[in-house]
């Protein structure tokens, strides 16, 4: 169940956005109030050997090697648009930083333990480390370690395309998944929200003109949607397509059921909840340390 965003695209059209609307904003007594009554309601998070069982039966000690190997292709793709051959070896190893191992994983398990809490884990581990809830995962990230390679990625996008021309009814269980999840809608918000960061990161390291303002960048950031919407579209639906390949349908039916329930639901929020906050951070992390490089080309 591999809640993960899309890989970023490049440069400054990166895109990625956010809840762009905040509440509005209570009296300080209110607030007050408030936040008395939800401490005390609130549960404890997740303990952390329950965690990272849970983490582990959803496959994350194998997906987070993966998504450092993406993350350093996109540095590449960074460093070309932003200050082509001035990063060299001291980029790479920034950015091997940022995407360090142990920090995806602390952060992951310190966030997904806080939305967890008070969530009964007996049902999820009894699908997901069942025996078709291990070939599921292990599909899952088979596909996403495939998708490094740029040929995969595009015969599986032809792939889907031809499956859609075909009006394959196995478009109608994807569907079906995919909207239990709400995997479109929330790969989207956590790309824009990621893409701000970047911005964010960007301005806090002098690399953006002084003018530029929070609601520029917001602005910015809304321009690239219908792209990123576009983006995200295709890569949900065509490494799906491509991971649940082997299954039968009563499989995806299977995990889409288990997706509907309360807990199902309450792990699905608590994943996107985890990747947005680690992505955010991490690309907050790469605007900043771009700057550096962008200033020092601009000397």
């Amino acid at each position: 169940m591999l809640r993960v965003p899309a890989p970023f695209c490049a440069a400054l059209a990166l895109a990625f956005t956010a809840i762009l609307v905040a509440p509005a904003p209570m009296a300080l007594a209110e607030a007050a109030e408030a936040g008395t009554a939800e401490s005390a309601a609130e549960p404890a998070p997740l303990p952390a050997a329950e965690t990272e069982e849970l983490l582990t039966a959803l496959g994350m000690d194998q997906l987070f090697p993966i998504l450092r190997e993406e993350g350093l292709a996109y540095s590449k793709a960074l460093e070309r648009e932003l200050f082509p051959g001035a990063g060299n070896e001291e980029w790479q190893a920034l950015v091997g930083d940022i995407y360090a191992l142990d920090r995806l994983e602390r952060v992951m398990a310190r966030r997904f333990s806080e939305e967890m809490a008070g969530v009964d884990t007996a049902p999820l581990l009894a699908f997901l480390q069942s025996e078709r809830g291990q070939r599921i995962i292990g599909l899952e990230v088979s596909a996403r370690e495939a998708l490094l390679d740029e040929t995969v990625e595009q015969m599986s996008r032809e792939a889907l395309d031809e499956m859609r021309a075909e009006d394959s009814p196995r478009m109608e269980a994807l569907r079906a998944y995919i909207e239990a999840n709400d995997l479109v809608e929330s790969n989207i918000a956590g790309a824009l929200n990621s893409n701000l960061a970047f911005y964010q990161g960007l301005s806090a390291g002098g690399a953006l003109p002084l003018e530029m303002t929070e609601e520029d960048m917001l602005r910015d950031v809304w321009l690239q949607e219908p792209d990123i919407r576009e983006e995200t579209e295709s890569w949900v639906w065509s490494y799906l397509a491509m991971a649940y390949r082997p299954l039968e349908d009563a499989d995806i039916e299977a995990y889409t059921a288990m997706s509907q329930t309360p807990e199902g639901r309450a792990l699905n929020r608590a994943i996107f909840a985890a990747f947005d906050e680690l992505f955010t951070d991490i690309s907050r992390d790469l605007g900043l340390a771009a700057s550096r490089f962008m200033l020092s080309e601009d000397i």
